[in-house]
């Protein structure tokens, strides 16, 4: 490495140590798992110590360094610990990250560490269900099914009917790795329903799962939509709800208003990051979100029946996530005789699209370009929920023409070598090593471009007014050839 190249290491790297340093003076590190764990349980529950000051966390893991396949950007409010409702896959490396919400201005991302998870060796054991509990009676016919995770399952087989071991309402079915069930139809009135759920995985099929039962209600009244007799429409009872399931916004526009536009007799917004407790937190169309998280949007219709007033009520869960600007970090250019590959190096807490010379897109998600042509090119990154564009040159190539085109070695102590003169602007190549020739094509000189050049001479003789060849070899692309003229 010569000197000008450990300059700029050493200087990015102060630079780099300097935003660490003081972003994450406060991050937490994990309670459980350590960084380097292993054997880590399946449904194991991630812990991290309380840091007081902020508005929550939010929490990534992924199977990859910096990945969020498994979760993006999750926010947990102010819970300190977090458990996967389908567990963690086994035998993986897994890669964990949280980043503290300030009350203003973007997230910050802490310390990633990754941990890994133990083998799976036999069938999963059985499940329970959750809702409606076992032997629960007055259960509505509308009701979903819920059931508790199994460690190691990856999937579930659900029976349900109306006799003990019956199949007639559901027969085996393989409902995948989820953990609820909504029946197609409504369930018989007043009938005892009998549940079976039998988890497995790769190995095997739980055995022996018990078979639990539930009783249903007389459906007095419901707030199922109906066919109007006179015009064939149908008209529902409950109100629909147009909200999309994820909300982005941009960290400085908190507090951020959320309004609804459906159509119905009254509205709730609800505060659940923390699972089973909600708060509510307004009663009209608009909501004011002070901090990203989970919250739950209910709206209903009141209705007057023969046994009194009763809410239809349709609700969605609605995950506030806050986004920011993209800080480009490198850009890095390959070069090939037919063009070159560029790959943009982006961080930051949002989701981001990618373009080359062109503000308005066209976009990608891939932060990577092959075959484009060699020359300048300007790349754009975009926060997909409108937050911002960052924009930076590429680094432009070296050309023949950035070589001096003479000198003039007379002693005067002006331009007395020939030598590579750094563009001012940025650029992408590094050159290696720079050959000299005469007209013929020998040999004359081999120089560094970081040393004085080439002073006119060829053992220790003065050379004639002619003009002379270099070869410019680079460390990442092809030669570059040209001439120059030596004047006395």
């Amino acid at each position: 490495m010569n000197l000008k190249e450990m300059f700029l290491v050493l200087k990015y790297l102060g630079i780099f140590l300097i935003c660490s340093l003081s972003s994450a003076q406060d991050c937490p590190t994990f309670s459980y798992p350590i960084n380097g764990a292993t054997d880590v349980p399946l449904d194991a529950t991630l812990t991290w110590p309380e840091v007081l000051g902020y508005n929550g966390y939010l929490l990534s893991i992924g199977t990859t360094p910096m990945g969020n396949d498994i979760l993006d950007r999750k926010p947990v409010g102010i819970d300190i610990s977090y458990t996967p409702p389908l567990g963690f896959p086994d035998n993986t490396r897994l890669y964990a990250t949280l980043s503290l919400v300030p009350f203003d201005g973007p997230p910050i991302a802490c310390q990633e560490i990754s941990f890994t998870t133990i083998q799976t060796t036999s069938a999963p054991s059985c499940s329970i269900l959750i809702a409606p509990d076992n032997n629960a009676s007055s259960v509505t016919i509308i009701t979903d099914l819920e059931w508790a995770y199994a460690p190691g399952a990856n999937g579930y087989k659900l029976s349900m009917g109306t006799t003990p071991n019956g199949t007639d309402l559901v027969d085996n079915l393989d409902v995948q790795n989820v953990l609820s069930f909504n029946p197609p139809e409504d369930l018989p009135q007043n009938s005892s329903i009998y549940v079976r759920i039998v988890p497995y995985n790769d190995i095997g099929t739980a055995t022996s799962c018990p078979e639990e039962v539930f009783t249903t209600s007389f459906a007095l009244y419901v707030c199922d939509p109906y066919v109007n007799e006179n015009t064939g429409e149908l008209v529902y009872r409950a109100p629909q709800i147009n909200l999309t399931n994820i909300v982005g916004i941009c960290s400085d526009e908190l507090p951020y208003t959320i309004t609804t536009d459906d159509d119905a007799d009254g509205f709730r917004w609800y505060l659940t990051n923390s699972g089973s407790e909600e708060s509510l937190i307004s009663q009209s169309r608009s909501v004011d979100i002070s901090i990203p998280g989970r919250y739950r949007f209910e709206s209903y219709n009141t209705i007057t029946t023969d046994s009194g007033i009763i809410e239809c009520t349709s609700s969605k869960l609605i995950d506030i996530v806050a986004s920011e600007a993209a800080t480009i970090t490198a850009i890095d250019v390959v070069n090939f005789i037919n063009g070159k590959t560029i790959t943009i190096s982006a961080i930051g807490d949002g989701q981001y699209e990618y373009a080359l010379d062109n503000r308005d897109g066209p976009y990608q998600d891939i932060p990577i370009f092959n075959n484009i042509p060699h020359g300048p090119h300007i790349a754009y990154v975009r926060d997909k929920n409108g937050c911002g564009i960052t924009e930076r040159s590429v680094d432009r190539d070296i050309v023949s023409n950035d070589f001096p085109a003479f000198f003039t070695p007379n002693g005067d102590g002006i331009n007395d070598y020939w030598q590579f003169v750094p563009p001012p602007e940025n650029f992408e190549s590094v050159i290696d090593l720079i050959f000299i020739f005469n007209q013929y094509g020998g040999l004359l000189k081999q120089i560094n471009p970081n040393d004085k050049g080439w002073d006119g001479t060829f053992n220790n003789k003065v050379l004639p007014e002619s003009d002379y060849w270099f070869r410019a070899s680079f460390l990442n692309r092809q030669e570059i050839i040209g001439h120059f003229s030596l004047k006395r």
